[in-house]
Parts: structure tokens; C-alpha cells; sequence
């Protein structure tokens, strides 16, 4: 009898600021950063799919499927982001990340995709993030929802700046349909399979 690949491990965690997006090499693990693997006892050959920032937070999925891995990174899967932003954003600001805006990426200038964004009625309920961030006092702030279906190097922190609101805190919420929900900062939960479309059309 001829056995198969063994089973592909998936997961979904909530990474929280100040950790990377990667596990630590012989070569890093010196280093006075976080990584993922002291989150969990992730088997070998686990990848995240996708990155967040070291100051971005949220919801990460991390597989041993590298095809899985090259389609969700793909243009094809939409992710959605809850930025804090300095200062009372105005619609006009708004219309401008909407139409697109010119970033700065590897040395050259980059003209952002048309994307979705919105301002967020109230403030959404998130966990309190690990380092304080300043408060109204200090001037008002705004949250906003971007939607991207790509994803360039910090590329909502540098949107937010050309508009001139720079962001305090991000938080994606949202890859293709998995959502954050109720998850708690570093919350792991191990998955039998990871659909961000309807899983009766594409396995992914």
C-alpha cells in the first residue's frame, strides 16, 4: 500500500505588536525579538502566510501548504485592516486612499491600487494593545477600515501618511471570510483546513 503526503498542519493566530511574522533561525534566535514559535508549539515547516509588521497586530494564518500560502497571497483574496489614524480624517482623505495614492516602495514610487475604505462609526473593540498609545488628549484620532487586495511593504502605514494621517495602531481583521472576532491577543487555534472563499468552490 502506497501511502500520501502526510496531512498539512494550518492555523490561525492573533499576532500581537511587537512580534514578527517569522521563526526564529539559528542565526536570529540571539536577537532580543519575538517570533512566532514562542506562541505555540508549531510543527516543522510552518510558514506565516503573508506578514504583518513588527507593530502591526491581528489575524494571521500560517500553513504547511505552500500552494495554499501562494494563493492567499494572491490578488485574488482580499484582506481588511482597522487603522487608528492622528487626527479627525476628513471624506476628502478618504476618497484619496479610495482612488489610490503614491507610496514610496523598494526606491521608487508606487501608485496604490483602487481599494475600499471607510470610516468606522465607533471604535471597534479590540483588545488593548501591549504599548499604550496616546490618548484624545494629545489631539483626536480616527478609525478607518482599508481593504486591499494587495499588499505592499507596510503599505496601509505609508497610505495613511501620504494622506497626512499618520497611523497609530493597525489591526487587520479580515483575510478573504476568516475574521478576528473574539480573538484574543496570541490566541492560536489549529485548523483541518483554512478557506477564505466558499470551500465548496476552492479548497482555499
Amino acid at each position: 500500500m502506497i501511502e500520501g503526503p502526510p496531512p498539512h498542519h494550518h492555523y490561525i493566530i492573533y499576532k500581537p505588536y511587537g512580534y514578527l511574522s517569522q521563526f526564529a533561525s539559528n542565526a536570529n534566535k540571539q536577537q532580543s525579538k519575538k517570533f512566532l514559535g514562542s506562541l505555540y508549539a508549531f510543527p516543522e515547516g510552518v510558514m506565516a502566510i503573508g506578514r504583518l509588521d513588527e507593530k502591526s497586530e491581528g489575524l494571521l494564518l500560517l500553513t504547511t501548504d505552500g500552494k495554499m500560502s501562494n494563493f492567499i497571497n494572491s490578488q485574488k483574496v482580499a484582506k481588511e485592516y482597522y487603522a487608528q489614524v492622528n487626527g479627525n480624517i476628513t471624506q476628502e482623505a478618504i476618497e484619496q486612499l479610495k482612488a489610490g495614492v503614491e507610496i514610496g516602495f523598494e526606491g521608487k514610487k508606487y501608485t496604490t491600487k483602487p481599494c475600499a475604505v471607510f470610516k468606522l462609526g465607533e471604535v471597534p473593540n479590540l483588545p488593548t494593545r501591549s504599548k499604550k498609545i496616546r490618548d484624545d488628549r494629545h489631539g483626536p484620532t480616527s478609525w478607518i477600515s482599508v481593504t486591499l487586495n494587495e499588499g505592499k511593504f507596510r503599505q496601509v502605514r505609508k497610505m495613511t501618511s501620504a494622506v497626512g494621517h499618520p497611523t497609530l495602531r493597525l489591526v487587520r481583521v479580515r483575510v478573504g471570510n476568516i475574521h478576528l472576532n473574539t480573538m484574543q491577543v496570541g490566541e492560536v487555534i489549529a485548523m483541518a483546513n483554512i478557506c477564505v472563499r466558499d470551500c465548496s468552490e476552492n479548497p482555499f
